[in-house]
């Protein structure tokens, strides 16, 4: 294996920050869906400094459209990171105190293998011949990073939304690798009204006659307006009708009447349009396609005769579990099934419903109680490990 800079990013065509490592050229990785993927990239950044016993290690996992950049100028958007209110010195992932590895995940677009990337094979772009994969098979391929970075157990794995699929897959196949984690507005398992919004994201992305059938790349295209309206109807799932309404309302876009016609007449819908329009110069379309299958297929209970407890059985992980009374996307129920499973196997576990009317989207935003209670579950952690931190 080899470690160095990261040099080409499939969508700014510009050198970004941070590593790059090549896992799986002697021990390929086993896919869920039967596929052998090796050697494989994976692209991820780093924040404050490793410890010389190597405890104080923390994996943050982002969401469907995040990356490696939770903190610091983002190289393409060059505004802030993405979870920059929660992460760096002297906040509640303090980066004075921990090291932080965040990851872009496999079939991500940022430097991690995914279907932009050069096939060895062909050298061309994989397209649709990369093969589909879980979050079992993004989990794994961060295994693989930890042990490449010599870190025998994590202090915790963190993230929201997909991210908090990522911890609960953590936590059912290494619980012995971490201490805590945390899993925030998540599910074990996608819902068919979920899948059901993937499916008219896919659909938007594959109707676009600039897709090529996958073949965008290779003919010099890309399908800008089918990713822009997935990103537009997706974001509408991370907000709550009352956050629309507190932001927009109905109030009309730099115009004193309606033009009885097309154009943006409303600001919700400019806002949406600039999300979109925005959302494709930083993200691939086959990712997009990937990974919302990923998350499709995600089920947790499935692989345990449909009995989620099983999935935590023995566990010695530490949990805090957080949802948001305004998520409609993944709501407190989701939650509460996860908490109720691992009461089931008497698992230490501490629940947050944020109350809030922010919606899916209130972790990445600034909420004083999900920041408070998360301090405090992390003393809580470094108090009951023993851990010099």
């Amino acid at each position: 294996m080899t470690d160095s800079t990261v040099t080409l990013n499939p969508i700014a065509n510009g050198e970004l920050p941070g590593h790059q490592v090549e896992l799986g050229g002697d021990a390929p990785l086993c896919l869920d869906s039967g596929a052998i993927l090796g050697p494989y990239t994976i692209a991820y950044q780093t924040f404050g400094t490793l410890n010389a016993d190597k405890s104080n290690a923390i994996l943050i996992c982002h969401a469907l459209t995040g990356d490696q950049f939770p903190a610091g100028q983002h190289p393409i958007t060059g505004k802030g990171g993405w979870w920059e209110l929660m992460v760096g010195p002297g906040k509640v992932i303090d980066t004075d105190r921990f090291f932080v590895i965040s990851t872009n995940v496999l079939g991500g677009c940022m430097g991690t293998t995914g279907p932009s990337s050069i096939d060895p094979k062909t050298d061309k772009p994989y397209g649709l011949d990369f093969p589909v994969i879980t979050i079992g098979d993004m989990v794994r391929a961060q295994a693989m990073l930890i042990d490449h970075l010599d870190i025998e157990k994590l202090f915790c794995v963190i993230g929201g939304s997909m991210g908090a699929m990522q911890v609960l897959e953590w936590a059912s196949k290494y619980g012995d690798r971490l201490y805590a984690a945390v899993p925030i507005a998540g599910a074990p398992r996608h819902s068919a009204q979920n899948i059901a919004f993937h499916e008219v994201g896919r659909q938007a992305i594959m109707a676009d006659p600039d897709w090529c059938q996958g073949n965008y790349i290779l003919e010099g295209k890309r399908p800008r307006r089918g990713l822009a309206v997935a990103r537009m109807e997706a974001h509408i799932t991370y907000l709550s009708e009352p956050a629309l309404h507190r932001k927009f309302g109905r109030r009309l876009q730099e115009r004193e009447q309606v033009t009885y016609g097309f154009d943006a007449d409303f600001e919700v819908e400019s806002y949406l349009r600039h999300q979109g329009s925005t959302f494709v110069e930083r993200f691939d379309a086959n990712s997009y396609l990937y990974i919302t299958r990923a998350m499709d297929y995600f089920d947790l209970a499935a692989e345990h005769d449909g009995i989620l407890a099983h999935a935590f059985r023995d566990t010695k992980v530490r949990f805090c579990v957080v949802s948001f009374s305004s998520d409609w996307l993944y709501p407190t129920v989701e939650s509460r099934t996860v908490v109720h499973a691992l009461n089931a196997v008497a698992a230490n576990v501490s629940f947050l419903e944020v109350q809030t009317d922010k919606g899916h989207d209130a972790f990445l935003l600034d909420e004083p109680v999900l920041h408070e209670t998360l301090s405090g579950f992390i003393e809580g952690t470094v108090r009951h490990s023993g851990l010099a931190l």
